[in-house]
């Protein structure tokens, strides 16, 4: 199987003043930037000149990495010592950061895009449905729809600068768009504001203009001006250097659908009415007080969670009730999120996913594949193995087509159990400039989108 890659944010970073040398150092973050972006996923074709890269550490440690021997990352060689935990870099002081817009080419300019303007999250959708990451086959391409643009997107503390358009003078259209969210994160035992950047979009006709690194270069350095310069963020490529490494499983949901599609395919000596058979889950979840969780659960799940968080080394901080409700509340066909209460109304579990579909490029028969991908849970008064099994039916339930999960958390246990295959390649975590001893994936408790 092979569409489990990801094309989560990359960081920006906090370099982007002029000065003595400050033009110089500037490009060369500038490539650093690009670079990092298309390594997370972004269409190669939109960043020109910028060489294939390793997706495995075997590989990688043979490459040499000149844009990353000037960046605040730790080396691919390096090891990490396990007493250091802290910024690679102090941040730039905030009158060094360049005040004013990068030039755009003639016959464009800067435009916000308002994802509360129904007609403009529908520019944004149709330039991401019809321009983004696909898969090395160009077989499937992500296909983010409106609602979940504005779940990523409209996080709490998120900014209106920061979903950053570039319009054509002749037209108003929609020819690009690079987004960035707010992330607090906590690493070991510190906790850093933090950002994530995603959704890089340029037209397919326009990547011969370079816009692309005009586009990263500007949304730096409206993420610098605020005063933020850490990031986290995940690529199925090897750069220097991952302060982890997991991988992605799938669960066949609708087998006879993904074989059809050749997203998997029917192993030796067998039968699709095996395969069928082999993949069938019950019709309710084995835990009978599970429900889909509500607005009103918010406070207990905010309890529930973070404490069960406590545990991972590399954590998402909830700083409110709010962020909670944003990310978990359920929304239809964006997150999907359930609890189990006991006979006193106290939650002792909970569960989640989110839907990420594709579109299918190759095929008459389907348009998309209906993609669940596991969230956050806390399995209190059941397994996780129960836990997980119970969000297979639930996703079942909800047509999807396939469940998606990474290696992290107690994930890792279940995954046999529970007939889960392995995904091809590693996705990669990473800190941008923050250094700190390697993580194994069962000490991973942040999901990125």
């Amino acid at each position: 199987m092979s569409h489990g890659h990801s094309h989560d944010g990359a960081p920006c970073h906090g370099h982007d003043h002029e000065g003595a040398g400050g033009s110089q150092r500037s490009q060369q973050d500038v490539a650093a930037l690009v670079e990092q972006l298309r390594l997370a996923g972004v269409d190669i074709s939109q960043l020109p000149n910028v060489p294939s890269a390793p997706r495995d550490m075997d590989e990688a440690r043979t490459k040499s990495y000149q844009f990353w021997s000037t960046q605040p990352v730790p080396q691919m060689n390096e090891m990490v010592p396990a007493d250091v935990n802290c910024a690679i870099e102090e941040a730039i002081p905030m009158d060094k950061v360049r005040a004013e817009p990068f030039s755009l080419p003639a016959g464009f300019r800067w435009s916000n895009v308002d994802l509360n303007d129904a007609d403009q999250l529908l520019e944004l959708y149709n330039l991401l449905t019809k321009n983004y990451v696909e898969d090395d086959d160009s077989m499937f391409r992500f296909d983010y729809s409106a609602e979940f643009l504005k779940w990523a997107l409209q996080v709490p503390g998120h900014r209106a600068e920061w979903h950053c358009g570039v319009r054509a003078d002749s037209n108003n259209r929609l020819l690009a768009f690079i987004g960035a969210v707010p992330q607090t994160v906590r690493v070991y035992n510190k906790t850093v504001d933090m950002v994530e950047i995603n959704f890089l979009c340029v037209h397919k006709n326009l990547r011969s203009r370079r816009v692309a690194p005009v586009l990263i270069r500007e949304i730096t350095r409206r993420v610098n001006i605020t005063g933020i310069f850490q990031a986290a963020f995940t690529a199925g490529i090897v750069i220097p250097k991952p302060v982890s490494v997991c991988r992605y499983y799938h669960r066949s949901l609708n087998p006879r659908k993904l074989i059809d599609v050749r997203f998997s395919h029917l192993s030796s000596k067998m039968t699709m009415a095996r395969t069928i058979r082999l993949y069938k889950l019950p019709d309710e979840p084995a835990t009978r007080n599970l429900r889909e969780m509500t607005a009103g659960d918010v406070p207990q799940v905010y309890k529930l969670l973070t404490k069960s968080l406590e545990q991972y080394k590399l954590a998402p901080v909830y700083n409110s009730e709010e962020e909670l409700a944003h990310a978990l509340v359920p929304r239809k066909n964006v997150v999907y999120s359930y609890v189990a209460e006991n006979h006193n109304g106290k939650i002792t579990d909970m569960i989640s996913f989110y839907s990420l579909p594709s579109t299918v490029m190759g095929s008459a028969a389907h348009k998309a594949i209906y993609a669940a991908y596991l969230y956050y849970y806390v399995a209190g008064s059941v397994s996780v193995k129960q836990l997980i099994n119970d969000s297979l039916i639930l996703a079942n339930k909800e047509k999807f087509d396939v469940f998606n999960a990474l290696d992290l958390m107690h994930n890792d246990e279940i995954f046999s159990d529970l007939k889960f295959g392995k995904g091809d390649g590693n996705l990669q975590y990473y800190l941008y400039n923050w250094k700190c001893a390697d993580m194994k994936p069962s000490e991973i408790g942040l999901v990125l989108q």
